[in-house]
């Protein structure tokens, strides 16, 4: 292929990917949503929602056993599908707040995000948790409100909501008719389309849209019945009066979020979702490096390691190492340099996900997403790129919030754990700290839950029990000094505080937020570090 001909592809084909995530809070209906997007796009035959205990199906993107148990999303999945000539890449992140540290890590490698709202519960804890972690980056925002279906707060109260705890303008593209009982469907504000709401059922054949001649046309009144005709021209009067009209460059700058009401469980109003957010919704961008800015329509391949996940095939014990392509071509059996060992890899066994399935790669372009089997060489965060030293930056390690000390049932599995925590911890689904002075295993977490994951993760995959019990630690800092002398002397004289946690890095433990507090102001040529770079 020409230099020219290939540099038309490029373009062709970075232009048509789509690289989003789905964030929200949990029971908010994003599992729902993520499978019925896979319908449409082919990816999948059978939606099978997140049941109870006992279930026999389970949702698509959640394979732990631990997840099947709960109903929560506690890990990651990536799936690509196409879809009227898109290249889709959906990253499927964590509903569960006790592992916001993932979702950020997910979201370092998405270009936009669709946000799920329960039209009864509104904005929650996690969303806004979710939010601030795309305002970073001013990520581009997608609002899906779901279960319209059932008896919730009206839509105004949700635009007001999203817009006053979010900090985001609101532009609805479709609006409700009626809701829970008396729900009959939507209006669509751009084609002035009424698209029918009815619960699907084997054997019929739902009503098709209809197209009314603005809201004047005495066929609404037909359509839908007089009173929810008076309150649709009433509600869009007020919009037009009051509410923000889309501008797709205030969305593009992550400033405003356009706005779908609709039933995921029924699937309506997801394939609007899934064409407007496929028409506005951003190709991949330039990415910041730590020397320059690249563009993704540069010849030379690179990409980062944003997640690691060990043993997604638990007959196989692989580490699978998941890279987000930023610029080039990635091909089957290319040489790409490691850029933190400076040695080259040979890329031969790439694969491209459908949540559990898998297949190998022939080539992939920026945007999307491909897992590179890993023995303990890759790290998140580590860059592979051409000979130009780049760096990618923005991945980093929050500093836990809650400890446990490791008690090992049986001490002749001492390996196994060792081995099981080297490789969790490399994956990001734990840090593990080890005490200066004493043989203590201390495990750090974000949320609390992730105990459980680890020790149910660590039994299933590695046959090591363990429990765990409370420490007496409230936080952890990394520490970093200009001045090696008074680093060396915050050491000596606390040696019972300090660890090093599994990439060597030195740290120091504090019983109290006090003890912290001091002593920040005690050591000044100190940097007391709440977060690092994975590197």
């Amino acid at each position: 292929m020409s230099d020219k001909a290939f540099t038309v592809q490029l373009k062709r084909e970075t232009l048509r990917r789509r690289t989003f995530g789905i964030i929200s809070h949990p029971d908010a209906g994003k599992t729902t949503l993520t499978e019925k997007l896979l319908l449409f796009g082919g990816a999948i035959h059978m939606a099978g929602a997140v049941k109870a205990k006992k279930a026999s199906r389970h949702a698509t993107s959640d394979w732990m056993a631990i997840e099947k148990e709960r109903g929560i999303s506690v890990t990651s999945s990536v799936m690509q599908f196409e879809y009227g000539g898109y290249a889709v890449n959906l990253l499927d992140t964590p509903g569960h707040q006790d592992f916001s540290e993932d979702t950020y890590r997910v979201l370092t490698a998405v270009d936009s995000a669709l946000m799920v709202i329960d039209s009864v519960k509104g904005v929650e804890t996690q969303t806004k948790k979710l939010m601030d972690v795309c305002r970073m980056r001013d990520t581009p925002i997608m609002t899906f409100v779901n279960k319209l279906d059932r008896d919730g707060r009206s839509p105004f109260e949700l635009l007001d909501d999203i817009e006053s705890n979010l900090g985001i303008e609101c532009a609805p593209l479709t609006w409700p008719i009626g809701m829970g009982k008396l729900f009959q469907g939507v209006f669509d504000l751009r084609a002035n389309l009424i698209r029918f709401f009815e619960v699907e059922t084997k054997g019929t054949k739902p009503r098709e849209a209809a197209v009314i001649k603005g809201l004047d046309d005495p066929e609404l009144d037909r359509l839908i019945g007089e009173a929810a005709a008076a309150d649709l021209r009433r509600d869009i009067e007020l919009l037009e009066g009051a509410g923000y009209p889309f501008d797709p460059e205030r969305y593009l700058a992550g400033r405003q979020t356009p706005v779908f009401f609709g039933s995921a469980v029924n699937t309506f109003g997801v394939r609007e979702l899934l064409e407007a957010f496929l028409e506005y919704a951003p190709a991949p961008r330039p990415r910041q490096a730590e020397s320059r800015e690249v563009s993704p329509f540069e010849e030379q391949f690179s990409g980062v390691i944003f997640k690691i996940q060990a043993n997604m095939d638990p007959a196989h014990r692989d580490r699978v190492a998941f890279l987000r392509v930023n610029s080039g071509r990635f091909s089957r059996g290319m040489k790409a340099r490691h850029q933190r060992t400076g040695k080259d890899m040979l890329l031969h066994n790439a694969i491209i996900f459908m949540a559990q399935d898998r297949s190998g790669v022939e080539e992939a372009w920026p945007g999307d997403i491909i897992g590179i089997p890993n023995h303990g060489t890759l790290r998140i965060g580590d860059t592979l790129s051409g000979k130009e030293p780049l760096r990618y930056l923005g991945i980093p390690h929050f500093a836990p919030e809650h400890f446990r000390r490791v008690i090992l049932k049986n001490p002749f599995k001492a390996k196994q754990l060792d081995k099981g925590l080297e490789q969790l911890t490399e994956e990001g689904a734990i840090q593990f700290f080890r005490p200066a002075q004493g043989r203590d295993q201390i495990l750090g977490a974000v949320g609390a839950l992730q105990f459980d994951v680890i020790a149910a993760r660590l039994s299933a995959e590695y046959d090591v029990q363990i429990i765990t019990e409370p420490v007496n630690i409230a936080a952890v800092r990394w520490l970093a000094s200009d001045d090696a002398v008074a680093l060396d002397r915050l050491k000596r004289d606390n040696q019972n505080a300090m660890v090093t946690d599994a990439d060597g890095h030195p740290a120091m433990t504090f019983a109290s937020e006090w003890r912290l507090e001091k002593a920040v102001e005690e050591w000044p040529q100190i940097r007391f570090l709440a977060t690092r770079e994975c590197v």
